[in-house]
């Protein structure tokens, strides 16, 4: 797969199916739409292409309270890759101009001029150019391409969306969102120097660096964890860490279970296998030690029935 960001002037396509959107968490509607764009593309003879944007139009457009992210791109670029999904991805930057920029003019000017699309394939409720003007039958009037409307996509009997998945992870459901996506929802980033203060308490944890404000989920969590030294069980704090911060930033922060070992600087990716409970505050230290203890314990116990199940 090939990435291209910024200008699309060398990226040698000489013409290609697409489909346009943020894709964000790559859910199974949206892989059902890409393997859609790949039976037409083939049947067409053209390369597969997904047009998205950085960062997400609704942060562009609610800096002061964004909504949560799902992935980060280098996470979508990822799946988009390990699953051959997609072809070729480009990736545009959402500023005020392109904010500004008419309906018309991105047709002529970005699929047209920019992406020589031949056939374009969208969601059924796809609207896009300055004050959402563009729609289905802006697009389906032009004579360069073919477009073509992707109907919903249901699971067990629900739209898939990346609403809906945000929706079951801040209710704590994953195993919804984990139907929802077709696999485990997961985060990733690199190790980053914290307060060492689990250290202190017995328990060590990496302190995972978020990119985006705002998370999809809270709360304490059974996890598994692929690192650079293999793949680790462990139990997941996502929160402001009251007990011990007065801030508003949000921390991951892991313990593994039977690691021993340095990894700051080293990337994680850290799945949600099932929450323990919501974040809490302690009145002292003593009190969270033992909390973090029942976590481990339990977090523990589920890893050793789910895994049984896997084998």
């Amino acid at each position: 797969m090939r990435v291209y960001t910024g200008s699309t002037r060398n990226a040698g396509l000489a013409a290609c199916a697409l489909t346009i959107g943020n894709f964000d968490g790559v859910h199974l509607g949206h892989q059902n739409m890409l393997a859609r764009l790949r039976a037409e593309a083939s049947a067409r003879g053209l390369p597969t292409a997904l047009l998205t944007f950085e960062p997400h139009p609704r942060e562009f457009f609610s800096r002061d309270d964004p909504p949560s992210r799902l992935s980060t791109l280098r996470d979508k670029l990822d799946f988009l890759a390990e699953q051959k999904l997609v072809d070729a991805v480009f990736v545009y930057r959402f500023n005020g101009a392109f904010a500004r920029m008419t309906a018309q003019d991105f047709v002529d000017r970005i699929l047209v001029g920019a992406l020589n699309t031949r056939y374009l394939l969208i969601g059924d409720d796809f609207q896009f150019g300055a004050k959402r003007q563009g729609n289905f039958e802006l697009l389906a009037s032009c004579p360069s391409f073919v477009t073509e409307a992707m109907p919903s996509v249901l699971v067990a009997g629900e739209r898939a969306s990346s609403t809906l998945v945000r929706e079951r992870l801040a209710a704590g459901d994953l195993a919804a969102a984990e139907r929802l996506l077709g696999r485990h929802y997961q985060l990733s980033g690199r190790v980053m120097h914290g307060k060492k203060l689990g250290r202190s308490l017995g328990f060590p944890t990496a302190n995972v660096h978020l990119p985006h404000r705002r998370p999809a989920l809270e709360g304490v969590f059974v996890v598994e964890v692929d690192t650079p030294e293999g793949r680790f069980g462990g139990v997941a704090s996502l929160g402001k860490n009251p007990t011990v911060d007065h801030g508003d930033e949000y921390k991951l922060e892991v313990h593994l279970f039977d690691f021993a070992g340095d990894l700051y600087g080293r990337r994680l990716k850290v799945r949600f296998l099932k929450k323990l409970r919501d974040e809490a505050r302690f009145e002292h230290l003593d009190a969270l030690v033992e909390q973090i203890e029942r976590d481990a314990a339990g977090a523990r116990s589920y890893l050793t029935s789910w895994q049984r199940e896997q084998a």
